[in-house]
């Protein structure tokens, strides 16, 4: 079923909204001092390419630096890739096909809104988080 919901979602809009995470990626690390966002952004472009079997869950380590800049990538980008989750969320919902994949993008609008501190891992494995660099979770 989740190899189906992909499938549907990659057509519909996962291609999109990927191509939104993309380019405001490009434009984070055109500006050299946001690269850490350009680095997120990419990592949710590949969530929101194929989301269907992974979730998000919040990082242990994450501290004030993630919350700091969180605020700043509301501001710089956030705001618009979780509108368009939004727009495109209302869009699938008219369907009877759509919902679950409509649903599936207001699932998105967190992570879009607030990228740093966070962890995308399989739906199978939920507190399997990457350890951090001295060697703690």
């Amino acid at each position: 079923m989740r190899l189906l919901l992909n499938v549907i979602w990659l057509v519909l809009c996962g291609f999109w909204m990927a191509v939104g995470y993309v380019l405001a990626g490009l434009v984070a690390c055109a500006l050299i001092v946001t690269i850490p966002f350009g680095i997120a952004s990419f990592r949710i472009a590949a969530y929101a390419l194929w989301p269907f079997g992974r979730e998000v869950v919040p990082h242990p380590g994450a501290g004030a630096a993630s919350t700091i800049g969180n605020v700043l990538w509301i501001v710089l980008f956030g705001w618009w890739l979780a509108l368009g989750h939004v727009v495109t969320g209302i869009a699938l919902c008219v369907t009877i096909i759509g919902i679950p994949l409509g649903i599936a993008n207001f699932k998105l609008v967190p992570v879009s809104l607030l990228p740093l501190g966070t962890v995308i891992v399989d739906s199978d494995h939920p507190v399997a988080v990457p350890q951090t660099r001295n060697g703690r979770n």
